[in-house]
């Protein structure tokens, strides 16, 4: 006899591939014949039971984002929206306020697993999709906060490592990278040991003040190498290189490893949100350890001084000429200070006289790592009705007369957050912008 296909007889995993629709199921049951009502209730107990636990395939592919904000009792999405506000307050108050001493001038290299394992669809939808899709945002933001920095990428698969984008200061070179598809296609198993050895091999030629950085995406639970990694990651940390980890599958020791004696940070992402953010969260530069080597009683080491030129933009109707860097006829571009070749795109190092070339924007927009904008303080409802001030200082909005019924923790009451320096006050939303965009307080400056 055939076996039954009850929901009671039948249990169905969740990443399983067999899976039965609702008229299979349905018709199966109403096609039984001598079974008896007891039988029917608890076939449609189990089919209930089922659906709680997200058994069938078809019920899982679908991501509730819509759950995870909630109305309040009067139907209103302000009290999820103070939620997101308040965790990225609490999130700047935990982070310095006062002036840390990072390296502006940043070198990374984008290690992609491009192994089988990629192809899971434990993240929607695949894990080597969502890489893919971060990856790019991640490129954008990274160049957008260290204008003067570089990035390269390399690709773990079938063994090797794979050379897929040249170290470019241009965000548009470093995205046309990764933007065909087909070709970073996952195959084989990775080899940690191959892709850092290139990584390696790649910044050995850089500046000591520039910082050596990279950066892992790694989905496998195995790593195929030809040697002993230990080796290959003693002379990282001769080379003062930082190795971050972010795992897809699960913690490895070897990736803790990495990360704990170069200096770098390990995470492993739970989630599709959790995996942007262990992503984003080495956007900004790094915090340099302490070191006594300056001499008695110094915390950080002595400082060079660097070589910087700035160059002189030529207008789209001059004459074509050839670049040193694409050896290639355009009119528009750049010229060196130093010797005068000229150059499509800047910050970059001149492949004549090695001299590195950046503007002033790109300069300034550098220094908000350095000294970021102090956390604004909250006002609370009793001192807003002794203010004079009645508006937000920066966009003008008027402040609400009434303190909120029950205010999210961490949030203002009455919508005030002063600035310590020039005691203007501000609404939440320009708290935000100012904060994460302007880095730059509009009353004070600082």
């Amino acid at each position: 006899m055939p076996p039954r296909r009850d929901a009671e007889y039948m249990d169905v995993d969740s990443d399983s591939d067999i899976s039965l629709p609702d008229d299979d199921y349905d018709g199966s049951r109403a096609k039984g014949k001598g079974r008896s009502k007891t039988g029917e209730r608890k076939s449609e107990k189990g089919k209930g039971k089922a659906k709680d636990n997200q058994a069938y395939t078809w019920e899982a592919s679908y991501a509730r984002s819509w759950d995870t904000v909630q109305e309040d009792e009067a139907g209103s999405l302000q009290t999820s929206v103070e939620e997101l506000l308040a965790r990225g307050r609490r999130r700047r108050l935990l982070a310095p306020a006062a002036a840390v001493r990072r390296t502006i001038i940043r070198h990374l290299i984008l290690l992609l697993d491009l192994s089988s394992s990629m192809m899971d669809r434990d993240m929607r939808p695949t894990r080597f999709d969502l890489m893919l899709q971060y990856a790019r945002e991640f490129i954008v933001e990274w160049f957008d906060q260290n204008p003067l920095g570089q990035i390269g990428i390399v690709g773990m698969r079938a063994g090797l490592g794979e050379k897929i984008g040249h170290m470019s200061g241009n965000p548009q070179d470093v995205l046309k990278a990764i933007s065909e598809r087909h070709k970073l296609e996952p195959v084989g198993e990775p080899s940690l040991q191959n892709a850092i050895e290139m990584a390696k091999s790649t910044m050995s030629h850089l500046p000591t003040h520039s910082s050596r950085e990279i950066l892992v995406v790694f989905g496998s639970l195995t790593t195929c190498d030809p040697g002993n990694i230990h080796d290959t990651l003693d002379t990282c940390v001769k080379n003062k290189i930082r190795i971050s980890v972010v795992a897809l599958a699960a913690e490895m020791k070897i990736c803790r490893e990495m990360c704990d004696k170069t200096g770098g940070q390990f995470g492993v992402a739970m989630n599709e949100g959790h995996f942007k953010d262990l992503l984003f969260e080495l956007v900004p530069p790094p915090a340099q350890r302490a070191s006594r080597a300056a001499g008695a009683g110094a915390t950080n080491p002595a400082a060079d001084l660097m070589m910087m030129g700035f160059p002189t933009r030529l207008p789209d109707a001059s004459p074509q000429s050839f670049c040193v860097c694409h050896n290639e006829l355009k009119s528009e571009g750049y010229l060196c200070p130093r010797c005068q070749a000229k150059i499509c795109d800047i910050p970059t190092d001149c492949d004549i006289c090695g001299l590195m070339i950046v503007s002033s924007p790109h300069l300034a927009r550098s220094y908000h790592h350095l000294f970021p904008v102090k956390p604004y303080e909250i006002v609370a409802a009793s001192e807003a009705l002794s203010e004079r001030a009645t508006e937000c200082h920066a966009c003008s909005r008027p402040f609400p007369l009434t303190p909120a019924a029950s205010a999210t923790e961490g949030m203002s009451p009455v919508g005030r957050y002063r600035c310590p320096e020039c005691h203007n006050e501000f609404c939440s939303e320009c708290d935000v912008f100012i904060h994460d965009v302007v880095h730059c307080c509009p009353g004070c400056g600082k």
